[in-house]
């Protein structure tokens, strides 16, 4: 039985999404109290796959999983899920709404319900917690009155759900990556999503010159977030993704390319995508495409008539 690590504890939207992406009869599920915590139980061996949120569409990029995949030695999504995000509001056993006075949850999850609270709860303190399940479980122990959660959190912790479907935007989402140590990457898809960190040179034009080299190859950037590099003042470490597959030849050739203009670039892994956005607009470049124009170009270079 393969051991997968998790967001955790008991509980989390990371719990709901990796029972999506491995099953849970072959698998044993291992929850770790950080992103870092759970990045470096892969990295060690302790766990042969791990569950980590990467984004939301509402509050963005997960800076400690950004810097756990940038920092130490290589590990690569294989695969990802994206789970849409409604809350529910947890409470001891005969708590009432006008009863609470502190509503617990993790950061992200205490944004995307600050209107709700605001106008439903206006007396109650904010409590940001490590994470959703933590705050459930700081409630049944008395710390707080009440937690933002998981729906999943009530099959854990015996609480009261006194609101369900929580969210200022409806239709928020949280991408999750399920990661591995590197190895052999999952085969095309048709749909897959490639993902990688670039470290450019602190010069002009730096950050044009990688957009640039995948404009050229009419690859779909879907996705670009930058964060310090904590070494040097004003260094950035820029977050990739894009449409495309590392087996294809406009995908390896850009990659290719972005090694040598960058500082460093990190391959963080080709998997299918499971979002159902368009695709881009423009035809992209096809291997065939690639395959000519090197037969084209030899033709050439042996000197006969193209």
């Amino acid at each position: 039985m393969a051991r997968i690590g998790y967001f955790g504890p008991q509980g989390t939207f990371t719990e709901q999404a990796v029972r999506q992406l491995a099953d849970s009869d072959s698998n044993e599920f291992v929850a770790y109290a950080t992103t870092p915590a759970v990045v470096a139980a892969v990295r060690a061996g302790e766990v042969e796959r791990g569950c980590v949120p990467v984004e939301n569409s509402v509050e963005g990029a997960v800076p400690a999983t950004m810097d756990a995949l940038a920092l130490g030695d290589p590990v690569v999504a294989v695969a990802e899920h994206v789970l849409q995000v409604q809350f529910t509001l947890l409470a001891r056993p005969g708590t009432g709404l006008d009863e609470i006075r502190t509503v617990a949850s993790h950061p992200h999850a205490l944004a995307q319900v600050r209107e709700w609270l605001e106008t439903n709860l206006p007396k109650a303190t904010a409590i940001a917690t490590s994470s959703t399940a933590q705050a459930a479980k700081d409630v049944l122990e008395g710390t707080f009155d009440a937690a933002v959660s998981a729906p999943v959190a009530v099959l854990h912790y015996p609480l009261t759900e006194l609101v369900t479907g929580l969210g200022d935007v409806k239709d928020a989402k949280t991408r999750f990556l399920l990661l591995a140590k590197p190895g052999a990457v999952p085969a095309p898809t048709g749909a897959d999503r490639t993902s990688l960190v670039a470290v450019t040179p602190n010069e002009v034009g730096a950050l044009s010159n990688v957009l640039h080299e995948l404009a050229l190859r009419e690859i779909n950037l879907t996705r670009l977030e930058a964060r310090p590099t904590k070494e040097l003042f004003g260094t950035y470490r820029f977050y990739l993704d894009v449409e495309g597959h590392v087996a294809e030849k406009r995908i390896g050739d850009a990659l290719a390319a972005l090694h040598r203009r960058c500082i460093e670039v990190r391959f963080l892994g080709s998997y299918p995508r499971t979002d159902q956005q368009p695709t881009a607009v423009n035809s992209p470049t096809t291997d065939s495409d690639f395959d000519a124009a090197a037969e084209w170009l030899a033709a050439i270079r042996r000197g006969e008539s193209a």
